[in-house]
């Protein structure tokens, strides 16, 4: 049922020491570049203070690397053979949260494990991944070209972000939406489909609007218009163009940015953070940290094309563009070509589930690649 291609070896699984051999260390390498800088401008943050940010920051990063080594040391086809569980553990703890979910900030996204406070939403967009990747893996393209073979790849995807939107977290929704729109597109599910898609998202828009939350609907008018409510809606994103105008070409230096360390700039330890770097470090740090996220990203799909597995080529690229979204939705956000969603930056923005599941993701992707040469059949 699974043979190694290029190796001469078949059926045969690879040696710790082989798998450790295959490691992308130059990928590492910029993930960890990547999460310095997140603990830099942490520390920043407090005012030059290592708590309360930076050092949890580093002690979460470290312990989601040591785990990110692990999952990328476990035998790929076990993602497989376990997605379907993951996706509805994962399923389940999105409905203990809409029922007795922990309550921060208006809206109930966690479950309160005491020590930590896990975030369900979160291992859902992983989950989700897992799950339509082994799904179209066992399907033929005869199946994903019908209305029937996709229903439930469909219903897969909208009962989890129902549930997500209950909380309510509409920025979690959408990249789960995005994400899962990528890898429909990518097993050949037709145009046309997504043009229906399209066109009744846009139809059911003036009832959508009616659910939305108050402080969502504030959000969206202020994106219109910013100075409708400079003083309290539109209060962030003002105070988050003027620090990003502020830091000029090289910014004002590191701990030096005026608008965050008068408090000014609202949470820039978390979805403001990039704005906080570009007034340290001006538009030379804002850009240097887009092209570090663009070439980890680079390197996600160049893996998926040197990956034989269709079932690891879909997981890559899904994971990889949720990584995208992310990196997308934050920064355009605090530059206001988006409303405000409350998407952190991940591994600069403070946020332990965040970390958690990025670098969860991480080690899939590097799992993928070091078994990329087999080939798994149907499960």
């Amino acid at each position: 049922m699974y043979t190694y291609y290029d190796s001469g070896i078949k059926n045969q699984k690879l040696t710790i020491r082989e798998k450790i051999n295959n490691l992308s260390f130059s990928y590492i390498f910029l993930i960890c570049l990547v999460a310095f800088i997140g603990t830099g401008m942490l520390y920043s943050a407090a005012n030059g203070e290592w708590r309360p940010w930076a050092l949890n920051h580093l002690i979460r990063f470290f312990v989601s690397f040591g785990l990110m080594l692990f999952i990328a040391l476990v035998d790929v086809r076990y993602f497989l053979r376990y997605a379907y569980v993951f996706f509805f553990i994962t399923f389940v703890l999105l409905i203990i949260v809409d029922v007795a979910g922990y309550t921060g900030m208006g809206a109930q996204r966690w479950i309160d494990l005491k020590f930590i406070k896990v975030q369900p939403s979160e291992l859902m967009k992983i989950a989700l991944i897992l799950a339509l990747a082994k799904y179209f893996h066992n399907s033929s393209l005869q199946s994903i070209e019908s209305l029937q073979g996709i229903m439930m790849p469909i219903a897969m995807t909208i009962l989890p972000v129902i549930l997500i939107l209950l909380q309510p977290d509409l920025g979690t929704s959408i990249m789960i939406l995005v994400s899962a729109g990528v890898i429909f597109f990518i097993v050949g599910v037709q145009l046309w489909k997504f043009a229906i898609v399209f066109l009744g998202v846009l139809a059911s828009l003036p009832i959508a609007w009616k659910f939305l939350h108050e402080y969502q609907q504030e959000r969206v008018l202020t994106f219109l218009n910013p100075e409708r409510d400079p003083l309290g809606a539109g209060y962030h994103i003002i105070q988050s163009k003027i620090a990003l105008g502020s830091g000029g070409i090289f910014g004002k230096g590191f701990l030096q940015g005026t608008q965050s360390h008068l408090n000014f700039l609202p949470e820039k330890h978390t979805d403001f953070i990039f704005t906080m770097l570009s007034e340290e470090f001006g538009m030379i740090g804002a850009v240097t940290v887009i092209i570090l996220n663009i070439i980890i990203l680079a390197y996600g799909y160049s893996f998926a094309f040197k990956t034989t597995g269709y079932f690891g080529k879909l997981v890559i690229i899904g994971l990889n563009t949720n990584y995208f979204v992310y990196v997308a939705m934050n920064t355009a956000m605090v530059l206001d070509l988006i409303p405000v969603v409350g998407i952190p930056l991940p591994l600069i923005s403070y946020g332990g589930t965040v970390m958690l599941s990025v670098m969860a993701s991480f080690g899939i992707i590097m799992s993928v690649y070091i078994n990329r040469h087999v080939n798994i059949g149907k499960d």
